[in-house]
């Protein structure tokens, strides 16, 4: 029994004695200033650095860029258009009119201006010339044509409402097929064709992709006075709607995916 006792004293006293050792360690290592070190029995495992993610340059889908076809070049001004005009560096003759039944406008200084046949450009000089007789040096005159009320454009087809539209500022193909209150159940949007007579009296068809418009890997074309714009069913569409079949898809399926 004594020497049991003997026995559990001793390993008590050595357990005490290496406690107080490490705690002396460290407050010296605290004191010093110098690491203690120390033996981790369990290994460490060694995770190597995440690798840097390189820079990707990624091409754009599709930059929106201007088209080259400009309606206002050679379109002339008639009645009821609305026209606004900008002298450079004096904002009190700015003016948007609209041109009366006589194909005139009355700007400030220079009254009554017969407009009727002429270009923007065009004018652009008159309103130069009658400011620059009496009033101004050299005046700098920007027009801008915001409304076209005597050119028209034409949608047909798988739309909700077909019909015969003015052609108003710059109007594209997805603005003139939203003004047509937009594609029908059945419309082939891949291949909308676009007919025009060019100014020497020629006839041309175009083809658009208004899928591709919308998500930008096409330009928006602009729309020119006389264009006819033709949306045509798709015929795989169609005739699934059209056969026997789609009464037994609807019955299992009820959600209207034509649309």
């Amino acid at each position: 029994m004594n020497l049991k006792f003997a026995l559990s004293a001793l390993c008590a006293m050595f357990v005490i004695g290496s406690t107080f050792d490490s705690i002396a360690a460290e407050t010296d290592a605290n004191v010093t200033g110098k690491p203690v070190p120390r033996v981790d029995a369990t290994p460490t495992s060694i995770t190597p650095p995440a690798a840097t993610p390189q820079s990707e340059t990624v091409p754009s889908a599709g930059r929106r860029t201007p088209p080259d076809a400009n309606p206002e070049a050679e379109y002339r001004v008639g009645p009821q258009d609305l026209i606004e005009i900008v002298v450079y560096g004096l904002p009190e003759l700015a003016r948007t009119v609209r041109v009366n039944a006589k194909g005139q406008i009355s700007l400030p200084l220079i009254g009554q201006v017969d407009v009727t046949g002429l270009t923007a450009q065009a004018l652009e000089r008159t309103i130069a010339e009658r400011l620059s007789e009496k009033y101004l040096q050299n005046p700098q005159v920007t027009v801008f044509i915001k409304e076209f009320t005597t050119l028209r454009f034409t949608v047909e087809g798988a739309v909700n409402r077909p019909g015969v539209f003015p052609l108003v500022g710059q109007m594209t193909l997805l603005r003139a097929l939203a003004i047509a209150g937009g594609q029908g159940p059945l419309s082939d949007m891949t291949e909308i064709l676009l007919f025009r007579v060019t100014p020497v009296g020629e006839s041309i068809l175009v083809k658009y992709d208004a899928t591709k418009i919308r998500t930008g890997e096409a330009p928006d074309p602009l729309i020119q006075n006389d264009d006819l714009v033709v949306i045509n069913r798709s015929k795989a569409r169609a005739a699934f709607k059209d056969s026997l079949f789609r009464d037994i898809f609807e019955v299992i399926n009820p959600i209207p995916f034509l649309r």
